[in-house]
């Protein structure tokens, strides 16, 4: 392909070579989007991942996701490498700007993802990388949500009847751990890892991403509603392991909702009432949880901030992320800090009653 064909000229030009033969519509929050794809398999298998939010495929989408069932794909262009985020060293993603959008390409598989000019492509070995093509789905609702106004957050969340709770921390704190702790005590699952804050007539709401959980094994072994989750031999090679060789281990697995929690557990909107933030460590000291003032403590701050990334393309002026931004959001939003020890019992219990304290 030409270096100068723009995202546009060069999705026509790729959807004119392949037939489109399955399709799939999700109501994810606000939004509906479709899925369409040459490969009828791939549509059975997000079908199969994100459940629950497939809606009628009369709904009106809001946008169109197209995943292209290709060989790897050359595109003759010159990419910029994307730098590894503070405290990772593997380069895995590269991108090309171009006149009415952006492509970018993962290192490791040779997905490539052209967006921009109300296109939305997922092109390559898109079977093999389904977990890409469903990153790619819900990086385009990020992309929705930012555009109206949202702010991402680095966050799981929960909700108790309505009152919402955020679960922020810094690298490898364990936020999906307490959260699926949390949910063992009967809360309702919103979101793993990022979630879109705004406020709805003066509000804070929060809406998450149709993203499984990825646990490690620690996490399942540790949580009695998780028993099913490692399959027995493996479950029996993880006990033997102590508890820093789990916490330290590089092996996930994905956790459905419905399945070990139950059919509507996963909600995906809803108020925003609390935010909890791990500070913690692994130590043998008391776990502490406490009210804390944002607006003191911006150091915590940045635990809940989220960069867009390469998905996200700007539209129109350029909007506010700063610590101003963001704590005028949480406005009104309880916050507590858990630090000490490693708890996450005690943080799921104590953080519990005081959504419970809370009247939606």
């Amino acid at each position: 392909m030409a270096e100068t064909l723009g995202i546009n000229q060069m999705s026509r030009e790729l959807l004119a070579q392949y037939r489109i033969s399955a399709h799939l519509h999700l109501e994810l929050g606000d939004w509906i989007i479709k899925a369409s794809s040459n490969s009828p398999e791939l549509i059975r298998e997000l079908k199969s991942y994100f459940g629950a939010f497939v809606c009628a495929e009369d709904a009106e989408p809001a946008l169109e996701v197209t995943a292209l069932e290709t060989p790897a794909l050359s595109t003759g262009l010159e990419y910029t490498i994307k730098q590894p985020d503070p405290g990772k060293t593997k380069i895995k993603e590269e991108y090309a700007d171009l006149c009415d959008g952006r492509i970018v390409r993962k290192r490791l598989t040779g997905m490539v993802f052209l967006f921009g000019g109300g296109r939305h492509l997922a092109v390559g070995p898109c079977r093999k990388n389904s977990n890409q093509v469903i990153n790619f789905i819900n990086n385009r609702l990020i992309q929705l949500e930012l555009d109206k106004g949202a702010l991402l957050a680095h966050a799981a969340g929960v909700q108790y009847r309505d009152i919402g709770l955020a679960l922020a921390g810094f690298s490898g704190m364990g936020k999906s751990t307490l959260a699926l702790h949390m949910m063992s005590l009967g809360l309702d699952f919103i979101s793993n890892d990022r979630l879109l804050v705004r406020r709805e007539n003066g509000s804070a709401g929060m809406t998450g991403v149709a993203k499984l959980p990825r646990i490690n094994p620690g996490t399942a072994l540790n949580n009695p509603s998780l028993a099913g989750v490692i399959p027995e031999p493996e479950r029996t090679r993880f006990a033997s392991m102590s508890r820093d060789e789990l916490w330290d281990l590089e092996y996930k697995y994905d956790v459905d909702i419905a399945r070990f929690f139950g059919a509507g557990s996963f909600a995906l909107h809803s108020g925003f009432h609390a935010l909890g933030i791990l500070n913690w460590r692994r130590s043998g000291d008391a776990t502490v949880c406490t009210r804390v003032d944002l607006h003191e403590r911006l150091d915590l701050l940045q635990a809940f901030k989220k960069s867009t990334g390469l998905f996200y393309l700007q539209n129109g002026a350029e909007s506010d992320y700063s610590d101003t931004a963001y704590l005028n959001e949480l406005e009104g939003v309880k916050v507590f800090e858990l630090s000490g020890g490693v708890d996450f019992n005690f943080a799921a219990q104590r953080l519990l009653e005081e959504l419970k304290g809370i009247k939606a």
